[in-house]
């Protein structure tokens, strides 16, 4: 009889302990960026309709420092989805990025967002009207780990004056203050326009945008760094800046680890992409009314989770590619 309870008591457990698992499946994280970004907009507005809408699915929202941070925690499932820009996950997933030449082959893309372009601003007052007069200037230009950084990074090697500023990683809301205080010359965006820290910032101070394609582009920017393209930011996207600047942008894209359910990605872009998700979005953050089902593959250079697949080629989507590698 006591073998017996044992046996039943064993076999009893390991049935809770499966259930525990098979529902610890359903609850999923999802990593966005700082507070108060476009990142975190977007990936707390998707978590919380796929919570709501989709039967035994919950998703958490995470704070991060961005782009680079949310592809090194999809790859290992710290989380399981997140938003990074295209250019970040191309070379990431072919061991590029800057000071790391780990290959993070579990990351895979979703969907296209939304378009971000680099905007580079000053104040008016400090007289700097080119790139070239930020020698020995002081630059923000994003929080480390951000998606910001790692394209500024580009750029400024790019054009030969990396190491030519001084470098502050400093996030959106920070440097907007050092530069109203005094403390910063320039700061580095890479962002839907317009940017909250941006337009607060020409509330009170006269601010100017840079053209920073055309420095880019002689020095070979869309061959070098293939997922940036051009793009006019218009005129008086932000109090006072009276002139269309040119510029370039990277597409911010919704990504996940290899090793989440097909039908659970499935799922969710079959909810986000409809035209009451669609909706939905453009009332978390008006940048979401970039996203439609026609536009839902733009930027994306690297392979689709399978559910992503599933759902994009039912729509007769196909996915273009790059080489494996930019040599």
């Amino acid at each position: 009889m006591r073998r017996l309870l044992k046996i039943t008591f064993s076999a009893v457990f390991c049935l809770l302990v499966a259930a525990q698992v098979i529902s610890a499946k359903d609850f999923l994280k999802f990593t966005g960026g700082p507070s108060g970004g476009t990142f975190q907009y977007f990936s707390n507005g998707i978590a919380l309709r796929l919570s709501k809408n989709i039967p035994g699915l919950r998703i958490s929202n995470q704070s991060s420092k961005g782009s680079v941070e949310n592809i090194r925690k999809v790859n290992t499932r710290k989380a399981d989805f997140g938003i990074a820009y295209s250019g970040d996950l191309y070379l990431a997933r072919n061991g590029r990025l800057a000071n790391d030449s780990n290959k993070y082959t579990n990351v895979k893309a979703v969907a296209f967002l939304y378009k971000a372009p680099a905007q580079l601003a000053v104040l008016k007052e400090s007289g700097i009207t080119e790139v070239s007069q930020l020698k020995n200037k002081r630059v923000a230009l994003g929080d480390a780990g951000s998606g910001a950084a790692a394209s500024a990074e580009r750029f400024f090697k790019l054009v030969g004056f990396w190491d030519l500023i001084e470098r502050h990683f400093l996030g959106y809301t920070i440097a907007a203050n050092g530069m109203k205080n005094g403390e910063i010359d320039a700061m580095w965006i890479l962002a839907g326009y317009p940017t909250r820290a941006l337009i607060e910032l020409s509330a009170t101070q006269e601010i100017d945008l840079l053209h920073v394609y055309p420095i880019a582009a002689h020095h070979g920017l869309t061959e070098e760094l293939p997922f940036y393209q051009p793009i006019f930011i218009p005129a008086n996207s932000y109090e006072g800046v009276t002139h269309a600047t040119a510029s370039f942008f990277d597409s911010a894209l919704w990504i996940v680890n290899e090793e989440v359910r097909t039908d659970f990605v499935y799922k969710a872009l079959k909810e986000i992409y409809s035209q009451e998700g669609l909706a939905y979005m453009k009332k978390v953050k008006s940048t979401a009314s970039q996203m439609s089902v026609d536009g839902g593959l733009t930027g994306i250079l690297t392979p689709l989770h399978r559910g992503a697949e599933k759902f994009w080629t039912e729509r007769g989507q196909t996915l273009k590619t790059l080489p494996a590698s930019i040599d």
